[in-house]
């Protein structure tokens, strides 16, 4: 199978990827000739994307700061909420230290977070 092999192919099949965006709907058929090559340049860009541009994952820290942005929680707020002090959820904060297992679940369940992301698995 083809492979998108440097920046140059890659940026080529984004700039295709654009033309064809407007010509394919969720009506078309699978058997249009823009749907087909569509769908296999996306293939190609998703591979050389995970290879050259891989999204980590995000870590504890980002993902309080990122609720606590959304839910307008404060600091405070969101440490009494956890029963822990503001400096232990600075700690979290900073990286400096990870959650007790009770902090931990009473994160997930208040901040709706994974807890995947909280366990870090």
């Amino acid at each position: 199978m083809a492979k998108i092999k440097n920046e140059t192919e890659y940026r080529k099949a984004m700039e295709r990827i654009d033309e064809l965006l407007p010509l394919v709907h969720d009506d078309t058929p699978v058997t249009d000739k823009n749907y087909v090559e569509l769908d296999l340049l996306s293939d190609l860009v998703e591979e050389y994307e995970d290879v050259y541009y891989p999204i980590s994952k995000p870590s504890l820290a980002e993902t309080i700061k990122l609720r606590m942005y959304e839910t307008g929680l404060t600091s405070a707020r969101l440490s009494s909420l956890l029963g822990i002090t503001p400096s232990s959820l600075g700690q979290y904060l900073n990286g400096e230290a990870e959650p007790s297992l009770s902090v931990a679940r009473a994160m997930s369940k208040e901040l709706n977070i994974s807890p995947a992301i909280v366990l870090g698995v």
